[in-house]
């Protein structure tokens, strides 16, 4: 019990954490930009406009950011900036689109962003391609 109690010290788990979490998130998040791009590919336009940019742009770009940013994500391609677009993403989720719901209609872009903001810091970790591009 002492020994699964102790914190471990091996760097190559915190990488495997990390690639898990990646993974996981870029997975997830992928899903909702897929549902996007075939909806736009199929002609539906319907969409918020929640920062002024215009719904077809808003939608181009939230596409970008959750299928694009999320497949370069699970890559570890190009991590941090597409963390930031991710990042930015979930805040006007959770603070414009969902800004006056009550919070249960927030907690999925909250732990979206968690993640996101915690993927940024820790960086993308040695199973990435942004560690072989960046040495």
């Amino acid at each position: 019990m002492k020994k699964f109690l102790k914190p471990l010290k091996l760097p190559s788990l915190a990488d495997f954490a990390v690639l898990i979490l990646r993974l996981g998130m870029a997975a997830l998040m992928i899903r909702f930009g897929y549902d996007k791009l075939t909806n736009f590919i199929s002609g539906d336009r319907d969409f918020p406009d929640p920062i002024g940019l215009g719904p077809t742009l808003s939608y181009i770009l939230t596409i970008f950011a959750e299928f694009v940013c999320s497949i370069l994500i699970a890559l570890g391609l190009f991590s941090r900036p597409a963390l930031l677009v991710l990042i930015i993403n979930m805040l006007v989720i959770v603070l414009v689109v969902h800004g006056n719901d009550p919070f249960d209609k927030k907690e999925h872009g909250i732990s979206f962003l968690i993640s996101y903001v915690a993927l940024f810091l820790t960086g993308p970790g040695r199973f990435s391609v942004d560690r072989y591009l960046y040495k």
